[in-house]
């Protein structure tokens, strides 16, 4: 079980209350991190996380000067580096499919801290989830710690606000204290953010998602490129009853949280449904079964190119 909390291995919690209790500190950090100030983040240095997305790169990466990702009500954002290479991947997990996800997360880090000259470890660190009423989040808190234990490597977990720790009561309800993350590729620095644009390709990335694609790695940091797809749907006429349903009806039946969920969900729904209505079938976006490439202009916006 290789996943440390001040150098020492432990053993899996039953509960994210049996963890707090066991390692106070984690209580005390999680404090200070959700006291910290929400970043807007500016997209001209960012790359962008989605649900069931994930993306690593490294100090030497021209294009990305940011990591992040928000959104995340009962979804947990895993982030992983490497202190000598400085390596960083961020992932959006919503507890899919967790077991199968968290080695990519770890071996997208890894693959990057290959130089004996920059010797380090391993840091982890958890932020999402709430204490819902149908405890999806700690569900999730409980299997991703357990996944990382089982990896072969050290993995050092320095951050753990998640599911009670990262809860508020608002108006009597319970939500999550921090949505959203960015780490700083150059520094480190992982603080709570907020992100107006959430491109390249928001609405394909959301489709892809919302017609059930797995876990992605969507970027090469060594060529400095976006990549989305290929991935496949079919024409579904019938998802356009939910246009014409009201908030509280899409709330309801297409969230896990339906009280707790950011104001922009119900219009975010919507709009990847129209982009499905627009595009029924995958084939009109990915012609000849070929991935959709973006890389960053001069002046900072991601453009669809050609891949040579």
């Amino acid at each position: 079980m290789p996943l440390l909390i001040q150098n020492r291995r432990i053993e899996r919690p039953g509960s994210t209350v049996d963890l707090f209790a066991r390692y106070p500190h984690l209580q005390e950090n999680a404090r200070v991190f959700r006291s910290k100030p929400v970043v807007d983040v500016d997209p001209k240095c960012l790359l962008y996380i989605q649900q069931r997305e994930f993306a690593a790169t490294t100090p030497a990466d021209n294009s990305v000067a940011v990591l992040g990702s928000d959104d995340a009500t009962t979804c947990h954002l895993v982030l992983v580096r490497h202190t000598g290479s400085g390596a960083a991947c961020l992932a959006h997990c919503d507890g899919s499919s967790t077991w199968s996800e968290v080695p990519l997360i770890v071996k997208a880090v890894t693959s990057l801290s290959k130089d004996p000259a920059k010797e380090g470890r391993l840091e982890l660190h958890l932020v999402g989830g709430f204490d819902d009423e149908s405890k999806t989040s700690h569900k999730l808190s409980l299997n991703l710690l357990s996944a990382f234990q089982r990896q072969k490597e050290d993995i050092h977990l320095e951050t753990c606000c998640i599911t009670e720790m990262n809860d508020v009561l608002v108006d009597g309800a319970h939500r999550p204290g921090v949505h959203g993350i960015g780490i700083n590729i150059k520094t480190g620095e992982v603080f709570p953010a907020s992100f107006p644009h959430k491109g390249p390709a928001e609405e394909l990335r959301s489709a892809r998602t919302f017609t059930g694609g797995q876990m992605a790695d969507i970027y090469d940091s060594n060529k400095g490129v976006v990549k989305i797809g290929p991935c496949k749907w079919s024409p579904n006429l019938d998802i356009s009853f939910w246009l014409s349903q009201d908030d509280d009806t899409i709330l309801k039946y297409l969230s896990t949280s339906p009280t707790a969920e950011p104001p922009h969900f119900v219009q975010h729904i919507k709009s990847t449904i129209q982009f499905l209505l627009e595009h029924p079938s995958s084939d009109s976006v990915f012609p000849g079964g070929q991935p959709q490439h973006y890389r960053r202009t001069e002046q900072g916006d991601w453009e669809n190119v050609n891949q040579t």
